[in-house]
């Protein structure tokens, strides 16, 4: 064999070899580097976010909130506040994993009455939202009770857990917390009318949350009252 012609293939061929090393390494550099993309948006996304319900958190809705409010196109805006009433009650009588099945249901409830809106667990059973508005206030709240109000199964029974709702007109380049405190004050009046002063536990249970089956089929309790939640 022609000595010249041997070591022209072996420089091929160790030139061959190189460059496939070369390309392994970049393919691997790749796939390193999307993974440690794709764990850096699962952590952004986590911070941003309730990992029960997937909904924005309290700091992502107020840094995306400012955006909206700031933005004239996006008017007229309510800010909403909802809280679930007897929610306590949920758990006690159904278990924490029913509690946390309802908070599921009013969060991809409330996001489907929202539309383009914003809307964002802010922690435990409460929720707010920067939506559009349509008519008053008062009719606006009534109608998304409504809509959160539709029977779910739970723990095996159907079941219609209530809402609270406080809703206030927000205008352009307003302070989102001021907007959001006063409809935390207008939900709350909400529950407080709602609320019944002699209300014992039996009754608590079958009226905030409504089980399937006549009120009135629920015996007097003469227990000691209880205040609701």
């Amino acid at each position: 064999m022609d000595p010249l012609a041997f070591l022209a293939g072996a420089a091929a061929a160790a030139g061959a070899c190189a460059s496939l090393c070369m390309y392994l390494r970049a393919r691997g550099a790749e796939r390193e580097a999307a993974r440690l993309r794709a764990e850096l948006d699962v952590q952004r996304h986590a911070a941003d976010h309730d990992a029960l319900t997937g909904l924005p958190n309290r700091r992502a809705f107020y840094q995306r909130g400012a955006v909206l409010v700031a933005d004239p196109s996006r008017h007229p805006l309510v800010a909403v506040v909802l809280d679930v009433d007897g929610f306590k009650e949920i758990n006690d009588v159904y278990g924490h994993s029913a509690g946390d099945e309802v908070l599921v249901t009013i969060a991809r409830r409330l996001s489907a009455c929202a539309g383009t809106g914003l809307v964002a667990r802010l922690g435990g059973d409460e929720f707010a939202g920067l939506i559009a508005s349509h008519g008053t206030p008062d009719e606006q709240a009534a109608r998304l009770s409504e809509a959160l109000a539709a029977p779910l199964r739970l723990a095996g029974q159907i079941v219609t857990v209530s809402s609270s709702v406080g809703l206030v007109p927000v205008e352009p380049f307003a302070h989102l917390a001021d907007a959001v405190h006063r409809a935390d004050a207008a939900m709350y009046r909400a529950k407080s009318a709602r609320r019944r002063p002699l209300l014992s536990h039996q009754h608590l249970v079958h009226t905030t949350i409504r089980l399937g089956r006549p009120r009135h089929s629920v015996e007097k309790d003469n227990t000691r009252p209880t205040p609701a939640s």
